[in-house]
């Protein structure tokens, strides 16, 4: 993604990178600006560079605030926007000039990841054509703009050949990949590949590796990623940002899809996908919401047994224009609502991990801790899901799939022995 993007170019022209501020000619900072948390620790990223090293060029979501960041930090060496990898090349280049010509030959396979050498994130397009009313996504990266299936094969290519086992596909919205395309078709694979998520996600399925599709708005054309699912081309894994479940908190949050009957449309899926595992995300304490929204999305999370949940307060983020919304809720009663729904959603989760003792399932190991191998299955994603912890490490290596036996569970995670080959 950018920052993997930036260092692959920075290697390319032969920059070497510090592991600390001091050692650095320059420190370049991605940042995130979605919500205000995010905001303020950018910044004290920024602050921090500034104080120890004072070279420092400032990228990502929170660049497109560059007035706000020169004038709190007056000497910064450049502010570019997300996707800007040539002017931050540039603004190095001004500071510290390469060496020598880019030797793209002497990269690693996939260039430079961030990720173990078994998994990696795949975007698939840039920005969003929503207006979520909580969100200012399409501000800072702009309305929606898919990449070509070509550009996105060719990389799913690259970093299959370098390794990868695992592509993750993310975007701001998955399930929207390709629209703003319309009746374009690319000829890459012999025949006409037509840019819609579907098409895409049953050729990269066609590489021979897991395929994980995050960031899926339950539109009804998703109902065509299940059947990839049941035909083996996709893991049966979907990350489905609901965010609310009382229609009148959605129409607020003006989220699409808001009228969808979800909980019928999760029922379709598991009926013809058992083993589908879904996470998702939602807000609690947005503005307006009442007693009554809250208890409809308790009711939601009991009734859609969902395997993995994240839970949010509201924050306003500056620019949303949910922040002029009326009947702001209490804070404390925003995190008690968070508290509530968590320990809802804890008794959904044990009883999703106890239903999967004594299946037999494969894993991916991702690393090894002590004498136990931590892995995951098609059911958990890196990084957001729990693990799969596997006895006999010793007997193991990042990125080696094993079958494993599910021997117990406790609060998020599985404990599981490995089958004999």
């Amino acid at each position: 993604m950018d920052s993997e993007r930036i260092l692959t170019q920075l290697r390319a022209e032969g920059y070497g990178f510090s592991q600390t501020y001091d050692d650095a000619d320059v420190v370049v900072v991605n940042t995130c600006g979605f919500i205000d948390a995010a905001v303020e620790e950018s910044l004290s990223t920024i602050e921090e560079a500034m104080s120890v090293n004072g070279q420092v060029i400032v990228t990502g979501c929170l660049g497109v605030r560059a007035e706000m960041l020169k004038e709190k930090f007056p000497d910064l060496l450049a502010v570019t926007g997300p996707e800007a990898v040539s002017e931050v090349m540039s603004a190095v280049h001004a500071k510290v000039p390469p060496l020598q010509e880019p030797l793209y030959h002497l990269l690693p396979p996939g260039g430079v990841k961030l990720t173990p050498r078994h998994y990696a994130y795949l975007k698939i397009s840039e920005g969003c054509n929503h207006k979520c009313s909580f969100c200012i996504i399409p501000t800072m990266r702009g309305r929606l703009a898919s990449r070509s299936p070509s550009d996105v094969l060719t990389e799913a290519g690259k970093l299959v050949e370098a390794g990868v086992s695992e592509l993750l596909v993310v975007s701001q919205d998955t399930s929207a990949y390709g629209i703003d395309l319309k009746k374009h078709s690319d000829l890459m694979t012999g025949d006409a590949l037509r840019p819609d998520v579907c098409s895409l996600a049953r050729a990269l399925g066609e590489l021979g590796v897991w395929v994980r599709l995050h960031y899926v708005y339950p539109y009804p054309h998703v109902d065509n990623l299940i059947t990839l699912m049941v035909d083996g081309l996709v893991l049966p894994y979907l990350d489905v940002p609901f965010q609310h479940a009382s229609p009148r908190v959605l129409k607020m949050m003006k989220r699409p899809a808001s009228t969808e009957d979800n909980l019928a449309r999760i029922k379709s899926w598991r009926q013809r996908c058992a083993e589908l595992a879904i996470r998702s995300t939602f807000i609690v304490g947005f503005p307006g919401e009442t007693e009554d929204d809250f208890l409809q999305l308790l009711t939601f999370i009991r009734e859609a047994q969902l395997d993995r949940v994240g839970c949010f307060v509201y924050s306003p983020v500056s620019g949303a224009r949910a922040n002029d919304l009326p009947d702001p809720v209490d804070p404390l009663l925003a995190q008690e609502r968070l508290e509530e729904l968590m320990q809802v959603q804890a008794e959904v989760s044990e009883g999703r991990l106890r239903n999967r003792v004594g299946s037999q399932t494969e894993v991916v190991i991702d690393e090894i801790e002590g004498d136990t191998a931590l892995a995951r299955s098609y059911a958990e994603s890196p990084e957001v899901d729990g693990v799969i912890r596997v006895a006999g490490a010793a007997a193991f290596s990042p990125g080696q799939r094993v079958d494993v036996k599910i021997t117990g569970y406790d609060a998020h995670d599985l404990n599981a022995e490995a089958l004999d080959t």
